[in-house]
């Protein structure tokens, strides 16, 4: 059976298809795994052993379509749902399951503050796409594959880090999902021992600030390496403090401690830290009991509120202690 499995962003999302790619490679005999992502985030599937083939989304959609109606796929798993998806699906005329994004129960957590979200991770609404192939959690986790020469070198960090260090991940997509950068050099002052940052270079002056507030104990990886080089520096960490973000289902992936932080969205969405073997190792940290929170199911520039209470007022110094566990 020759399937293709859509989901073109983002990192997070993509390492959160994992499951699925290695439970149907394994489970469905004979199945062929394709993967349609964006061209940025291919190497987050392409070095899968679940994988057999990659398609790249570039501008042109037309274009996918194209080289995937070539292809005589016999069912889509539609992993995004979202109008694109739903061309290619109407282009390919084959069988096609598509995830519930329950974006009614969101809008109404959001607006009204009415919950009715399931208690389930994504993973396992990912999951119900391909339970008709008779597909079931392994409740082995995420997964993502870094070849040896995509890896960072320890020896090349600096004496200190290479005998150990915690993982400071400062982005998020949205700086509703971000400690603001005072908070973040407190955060960074009270970890103990070596830090790295992790984060892409639109978060470098952030980094320059902590690394100059707090000094040679960061070292600043921040637009520096490429996903799979960040990767694996949370890879090699002694824990991982993050926000919502792709760096957290990162440190899930590769098993580590990992303490997320959240601020304007909430883990009941079902995207929290996914470690069905070590739930041990996946610590929440938000602030309850404020009543605009969530203000959005995604992110927004700036607090609505202009408070900011749900990352003003994390406590900081648990956050740390939980990490050096």
């Amino acid at each position: 059976m020759k399937l293709l499995v859509l989901r073109f962003s983002s990192i997070g999302d993509i390492v959160l298809t994992s499951p699925v790619l290695r439970c149907v490679k394994q489970q469905v005999r004979g199945a062929e795994v394709h993967v349609a992502t964006k061209a940025a985030f291919t190497d987050l599937v392409r070095f899968s052993p679940h994988v057999d083939k990659v398609h790249e989304l570039n501008d042109d959609l037309n274009e996918l379509i194209t080289r995937l109606k070539a292809e005589r796929f016999d069912a889509v798993i539609d992993l995004h749902h979202n109008l694109r998806t739903a061309r290619i699906k109407r282009a390919l005329g084959v069988p096609a399951t598509s995830f519930p994004k329950l974006n009614i129960e969101k809008w109404l957590l959001v607006n009204l503050k009415v919950d009715r979200m399931p208690r389930q991770h994504i993973v396992d609404r990912y999951l119900t796409t391909v339970q008709h192939l008779g597909v079931k959690n392994d409740q082995q986790g995420l997964e993502l594959f870094i070849p040896d020469v995509r890896r960072v070198p320890i020896s090349t960090l600096p004496a200190p880090h290479q005998a150990g260090y915690t993982v400071l991940a400062i982005g998020a997509a949205h700086a509703t999902k971000r400690l603001p950068q005072h908070r973040l050099i407190e955060l960074a002052r009270l970890i103990e021992g070596p830090v790295v940052l992790i984060g892409g270079k639109e978060d470098g002056p952030v980094a320059r600030a902590i690394t100059s507030a707090i000094g040679g104990r960061v070292y600043d990886a921040t637009g520096k390496y490429d996903i799979l080089g960040s990767a694996s520096l949370i890879r090699e960490a002694r824990a991982v403090i993050a926000h919502d973000s792709g760096a957290m289902h990162i440190a899930a992936a590769f098993n580590r401690r990992v303490v997320s932080i959240w601020g304007n969205t909430l883990p009941l969405f079902g995207m929290g830290p996914y470690l069905p073997q070590h739930p041990e190792r996946a610590i929440i940290s938000e602030v309850t009991g404020l009543s605009c929170r969530p203000c959005s199911k995604i992110g927004h520039n700036s607090c609505p509120k202009g408070h900011f209470h749900c990352m003003e007022k994390q406590d900081l110094r648990r956050i740390a202690e939980l990490a050096g566990k």
